[in-house]
């Protein structure tokens, strides 16, 4: 069985920092795409960042500048480095994993929440 636990979610003022961690545990194969997506109260998730096994990334327009994805395969882990954080990036956020022939998993989620 494929796990994924997000950590790091936290309260912060805006203009702070925060970093997620995804920890993977179970058959995860490669190639995957691994992302955060974000969902806020009354919205619709959305993706925040990808990263493929290959290290090409994506971002939302909303958090190019401001957030990092990164991977280490060897330790089943993602990363989201989250700085100059807005009230408007306050959601739970989600890690998920897609991979070949409807892999796809996600984690349980991370609140975050950003004070103005």
């Amino acid at each position: 069985q494929v796990q994924l636990v997000e950590s790091g979610g936290g309260l912060v003022q805006a203009g702070g920092s925060l970093r997620l961690t995804c920890l993977g545990s179970g058959a995860i194969f490669s190639p995957n795409i691994m992302a955060w997506y974000r969902q806020a109260p009354g919205k619709q998730r959305e993706l925040v960042a990808s990263m493929s096994t290959d290290g090409s990334t994506n971002y939302a327009d909303s958090v190019k500048g401001r957030f990092t994805i990164s991977r280490d395969d060897a330790k089943l882990r993602m990363y989201l480095q989250m700085n100059s954080l807005k009230p408007e990036d306050t959601a739970v956020y989600y890690c998920n994993v897609k991979g070949l022939r409807s892999f796809d998993h996600w984690g349980q989620g991370t609140q975050v929440i950003v004070s103005s």
